[in-house]
């Protein structure tokens, strides 16, 4: 059984996207599924990793009209029983487990996908999961660097399926209404823009190598990445720290503001980026910096990213926001809602929401407003419409975070290419735009 079981793994990874389900791609027509309008609408999803975020976003996905999570995969036990328990909470059938979610794409009948997995298999499984014809809900980022974020969107328009990137202020009613002031002239032109995210994370020691903790398929788990040995302080969240599996704060949280002011700024790519920071608070393992300060340059305006894991002084009150200055006032915009002032500091209009939101927890900021992006998913599953964060939208904003790092990583600015946001004339940063992988495991599309 085993030997099988390790046999159909090897296969599945060692193929092509499409080869990799079994060739199932090609037998999907429209006829087979149930998501086109005036059709049975109801949507069955698969959820994709169920330790923290994910447990939440199932129990929010079961809650929604017309929808069915039929699958909860995670490849470590106690986790995909959450996701089970999440989803058997809100009333709901309990899912089917499984410990490789691969086999539940295998399921003619499951019409989407939630991947809450590492970062590290964000781009691989949402290229599985388009080539067998399931859409797709990913949260951020896209993907671990920016090749696999291409490959992302390559595979969502071969294959024609729904991509939708987990940035879901995007579906957030009052904050849309302040985008549309702010590009409406509400402060003015704008000419910067300062976003950040501030937390108190604790040190995470130096890890030892022992034996894999008990219900955790270490190998599944690793997947598309290089082998390394197991340690004691990396699963289940701080492998964000470390390089080779995670892409640190500016992609774990700063993604989220970047995002809101590259659609205030209507900013495709920047021209310019530069990093400063580091790994300051503790002397352990943790590779990515705890402090960093990330700055674009456009012709537009100059956008500025402020990264403190460990150190949660708020910034205009909040613990993590966007701040616009135009030459007739300012915007600040930060959980749902939006202050302006004129040039001289008086608030002009303060537009605040009933939602109750934590900008520091980790499972879900607030369930209302997680609930609005994931109807517009379903709603453009249904209709055959784009998200509001598609995928070609959400490789932006992650791009632009990942710039971040690889100036960081190389310690010099980078100049991009405003055709398609790649380094222009660097090598050493261009080393950093895509990753080795673990031979029979690369992403194909």
């Amino acid at each position: 059984m085993k030997n099988s079981r390790r046999r159909f793994i090897k296969n599945i990874a060692g193929s092509s996207a499409a080869v990799a389900v079994g060739g199932l791609a090609s037998g999907f027509t429209a006829k087979s599924y149930r998501n086109i309008q005036g059709a049975n609408d109801r949507i069955r999803v698969a959820v994709i990793g169920s330790n923290g975020r994910g447990s939440g976003m199932a129990a929010t996905f079961a809650k929604q009209p017309n929808t069915e999570v039929i699958y909860v995969c995670d490849v470590e036990e106690k986790a995909r029983q959450k996701g089970i328990d999440a989803v058997k909470k809100t009333g709901k059938d309990a899912p089917i487990g499984e410990n490789d979610f691969r086999k539940a794409l295998l399921d003619k009948n499951v019409d989407a996908c939630y991947i809450a997995t590492p970062d590290h298999w964000h781009s691989p499984a949402t290229i599985l999961c388009c080539a067998a014809g399931k859409h797709v809900y990913c949260e951020k980022p896209l993907a671990h660097n920016p090749r696999e974020g291409e490959m992302s969107i390559a595979a969502a328009r071969k294959y024609n399926r729904i991509v939708q990137l987990g940035t879901q202020r995007r579906s957030w009613k009052l904050l849309t209404e302040g985008i549309n002031e702010l590009k409406g002239g509400a402060i003015g032109k704008v000419h910067m823009a300062k976003a950040w995210y501030t937390n108190a994370r604790k040190p995470i020691g130096v890890g030892q190598q022992t034996a894999v903790m008990p219900g955790l398929d270490y190998e599944l788990w690793q997947g598309p990445a290089p082998r390394m040995p197991y340690k004691d302080n990396l699963i289940h969240y701080n492998w964000h720290w470390f390089w080779h599996w995670g892409t640190g704060e500016a992609l774990n949280n700063g993604t989220h503001e970047i995002d809101v002011a590259r659609w205030g700024l209507g900013i495709d790519y920047p021209t310019k980026v530069n990093s400063t920071g580091g790994r300051f608070f503790a002397n352990d393992d943790w590779q990515t910096p705890d402090t960093q300060l990330i700055t674009f340059e456009s012709p537009q305006a100059t956008v500025v990213w402020e990264g403190r894991s460990c150190n949660n002084f708020k910034t205009e009150g909040l613990d993590r926001g966007v701040l616009f200055y135009g030459d007739k006032g300012v915007m600040l915009t930060g959980h749902d809602g939006y202050i302006i002032y004129d040039e001289n500091g008086k608030v002009l209009k303060d537009i605040k929401s009933n939602a109750v939101i934590d900008g520091r927890n980790t499972s879900s900021p607030g369930e209302s407003l997680d609930a609005v992006h994931i109807a517009n998913f379903l709603d453009s599953i249904r209709l055959s419409k784009v998200p509001n964060a598609d995928v070609a939208i959400g490789f932006k904003s992650t791009l632009w975070m990942q710039l971040g790092n690889i100036a960081q990583r190389t310690g010099h600015t980078l100049n991009i290419d405003q055709a398609n946001g790649h380094v222009v004339g660097d090598k050493k940063a261009m080393e950093l735009w895509a990753r080795s992988y673990q031979p029979g495991w690369e992403p194909k599309v």
